[in-house]
């Protein structure tokens, strides 16, 4: 038997308040299984971060429901438990530092719960140690570089021991290298630890590890469908304003061009790999002379 939705959105409409404007989500109904990777994209504007905030009660509905494992996120009494199963970073980490040192700042959480010394310990240790800066544990964190403090925010939520982390635009502010070791880092969480994560991006090279896409435009969702899918169709995805990373624009160039590269190539190395197969199939044999 499948298991309920981790989140259950339906029929979400909502608009800021004090605003005249169109709803900045218009009748959204989304579910998120536990376990999943899902890449929530759209460029900016297109209501994606405004329905992140949604999935751990930041924002309310105006109409329709949200509910976290089985939680209604408009009940108060639950608001607490909800934002601890679902934990979420930001694009400015420093916005979600808040002690002098790395080791505290994750304990931060669990100490205002009032857990036991030995246990904030022993889950400080082990969200450190998931994150790879164990040996960061006693500097500043403004002595850190902008992927290591991202990394602290990351091991905050990961101490507390949720079921779901939302990456809101996590990896924005970063420059590439730094931002592909965080996706490596979401990746590795969701596959060895079993936590659901909800990545939201404009970047179309961030979603080829997902297991879904969920596109948005004008607060409403577009498009749902494995990255494969979604990027099969470079057009529409100009038309949405966002931008055809290199190497999927140079598999349709390719594609164009006769060379029959699987759909499912998406990153480099699995391009790379499906042109060394196809050169080996068009290079006529030679045969030895003895």
């Amino acid at each position: 038997m499948r298991e309920p939705p981790l989140l259950d959105i339906q029929h979400v409409t909502y608009s800021y308040p004090g605003t005249n404007a169109t709803a900045v989500l218009r009748d959204v109904t989304l579910q998120i299984q536990p376990g999943e990777y899902v890449v929530l994209l759209g460029h900016n504007g297109s209501g994606k971060s405004t329905l992140a905030r949604h999935c751990n009660a930041l924002l309310l509905p105006d109409q329709g429901s949200v509910r976290v494992m089985g939680w209604e996120t408009t009940d108060v009494q639950k608001q607490r438990a909800i934002r601890e199963a679902v934990g979420m970073i930001f694009q400015h980490p420093d916005n979600q530092l808040i002690a002098t040192v790395v080791e505290d700042d994750v304990a931060w959480g669990l100490t205002m719960r009032g857990l036991p010394p030995e246990l904030i310990r022993e889950r400080v240790a082990a969200a450190l140690a998931a994150v790879g800066i164990s040996d960061l544990r006693h500097l500043p964190p403004h002595k850190l570089s902008g992927g290591q403090r991202q990394r602290v925010a990351i091991a905050g939520i990961l101490a507390m021991r949720p079921h779901c982390l939302i990456a809101d635009e996590a990896t924005a502010a970063l420059d590439p290298l730094t931002r592909q070791e965080i996706i490596r880092l979401l990746v590795q969480l969701n596959r060895e630890a079993g936590l659901a994560i909800l990545h939201v991006t404009h970047l179309l090279e961030e979603i080829v590890q997902a297991a879904r896409v969920v596109v948005m435009e004008h607060g409403t969702i577009i498009m749902d469908a494995p990255p494969a899918v979604i990027l099969s169709d470079i057009e529409r995805l100009r038309a949405l304003r966002l931008a055809i990373p290199e190497p999927i624009a140079l598999t349709a160039r390719l594609r164009d061009a006769g060379i029959p590269i699987a759909m499912t190539a998406l990153t480099v190395e699995d391009i790379a790999a499906e042109l060394v197969q196809y050169l080996g199939k068009a290079r006529p044999s030679v045969q030895r002379r003895g």
